[in-house]
């Protein structure tokens, strides 16, 4: 038998709950904080075994991972505005991919709108392809778009690899990507159903919206103008309409950046009668609130917008019985001259968190202060945004057979959010400040090491996923 590539090892390696068990088992070992002492053998970019510390051929090359240091799976965030072409100045494929290796991101899912051209045609998908092509630290999928007309591109589009397709049900923020209505996903879902895909859906309802805005009091630098502006009850009449369709069509449906408590016991009660309907949150919801928001800081503007405390609690809940399956980022930066902080005016900024780079450690700090494990980690933050784009053959944990992309962090450390450690192409984020926990030392990409200690080591190992 050959010798590996690379065997990555370390005393707490994160292995799969379901698989924990019996390899510990097998290997004789102690495990705790369902973390084990193991080696990961890597061969041609896959994992080939994992074996115990100590079992490994004479003559491997071998990284061993500090005592207080976890081996994890390299993350998996399917929901990134890349933005270029187009919209470079905002953000592009080669920073991006850049602060996504800085995080533990080993893959990244593209959105289709915020690009010029959106990809809801073939002919924006190969303007996208032709952008990111070797210019990308780690591997990117793409979401196609779903707007009004574009039912026939379906088809071509899958084929040519997205991973499934995005709408809006409320403006989207730019014009190249309108928002479609219940008359156009009439359309569009028997298609989704017939391709076996999945559409992720921003779930607002403009009606709501349009009828708040017409009771806010005029306070543009108001916090809690701007969170009254977007009332619960938009996200709450989207996701029943979203309920009710994929019932009736039997076609796979994704709620994205999900903020409502309210709209959660439907949710629960449509899983419950077999609605095939998932549910992502982002860090943004869960680890801030809207009590403390300043007036004028408009570096928090996100739509849906970050709610009240009491909210935030039940999202953790949802979370825990499984009725929201995982965290994404939704990375979706501007210039910061979009993002208005001088003049305050929550109305008029872009409305966009940056935080690809800040995944890991935002979550870890806010979930062990709540008691939950490092598997919970590991699967809202890998496994089920893997499964969801069809990739969990290939990522979201450390198995045999899957691609060898890991992430070596310490969970202990602590450190303060700075402007110039971030590799985003801006550097306005709310989080600019905050003292997280959770260190990221290293980055491999199918055992091919992208980020070390604060350095990207190879710029264009990330393939495109099509």
């Amino acid at each position: 038998m050959p010798l590996p590539d690379l065997i990555i090892r370390g005393d707490r390696v994160l292995l799969p709950a379901e698989t924990l068990t019996g390899f510990a088992a097998a290997t004789n070992v102690q495990f705790s904080s369902h973390t084990v002492p193991a080696a990961i053998h890597i061969t041609a970019g896959r994992i080939t075994a994992i074996t115990a510390y100590d079992e490994i051929p004479h003559g491997s090359e071998v990284v061993t991972a500090g005592k207080d240091a976890i081996v994890g799976p390299g993350l998996v965030d399917t929901h990134v505005h890349v933005n270029e072409p187009g919209r470079t100045n905002w953000e592009g494929f080669v920073t991006a991919t850049r602060a996504a290796a800085a995080g533990g991101v080993t893959t990244i899912v593209d959105m289709p709108l915020n690009s010029i051209p959106a990809t809801t045609s073939l002919e924006g998908l190969r303007e996208k392809l032709k952008a990111a092509n070797a210019r990308c630290v780690v591997d990117v999928g793409f979401w196609g778009g779903v707007v009004p007309g574009n039912t026939d591109e379906l088809p071509g589009l899958l084929a040519a690899g997205v991973r499934g397709f995005k709408c809006f049900l409320i403006e989207s923020g730019v014009e190249e990507f309108p928002n479609v209505t219940e008359e156009d996903l009439r359309l569009a879902l028997p298609e989704i159903a017939r391709l076996g895909t999945v559409l992720i859906v921003h779930a607002e309802l403009p009606g709501p919206c349009r009828q708040a805005a017409l009771q806010a009091p005029d306070k543009p630098t108001d916090y809690r103008s701007f969170l009254e502006s977007r009332p619960r009850a938009a996200e709450n009449e989207a996701v029943e309409l979203m309920i009710r369709l994929s019932r009736e069509f039997g076609s796979r449906v994704h709620i994205v950046h999900h903020s409502s408590a309210d709209a959660l016991p439907a949710l629960r009660q449509a899983r419950g009668l077999g609605v095939q309907i998932t549910v992502e949150t982002c860090p943004h919801y869960l680890f801030f609130a809207a009590e403390d928001i300043q007036n004028g800081a408009t570096e928090f503007k996100c739509c849906p917008p970050i709610r009240e405390r009491e909210n935030q609690a039940k999202l953790w809940d949802a979370l825990e019985d499984g009725t929201i399956d995982m965290i994404v980022s939704d990375h979706s930066p501007c210039s910061p001259e979009l993002k208005g902080r001088e003049s305050g005016d929550f109305m008029k900024a872009w409305g966009g968190i940056s935080s690809l780079q800040l995944r890991l450690p935002i979550i870890w700090t806010a979930l062990s202060r709540r008691g939950f494990s490092l598997d919970h980690l590991a699967s809202w933050l890998c496994r089920a945004p893997a499964k969801l784009v069809s990739l969990d053959g290939r990522k979201g944990a450390l198995a045999v057979g899957l691609d060898a992309d890991v992430v070596i962090w310490k969970d202990d450390e602590e450190f303060r959010v700075e402007p110039a450690m971030l590799e985003h192409r801006h550097k306005l984020t709310p989080y600019n400040g905050c003292v997280l926990r959770g260190t990221v030392q290293q980055t491999f990409l199918r055992g091919r090491k992208v980020y070390d200690k604060g350095e990207i080591t190879i710029e264009n190992a990330g393939m495109l996923l099509t």
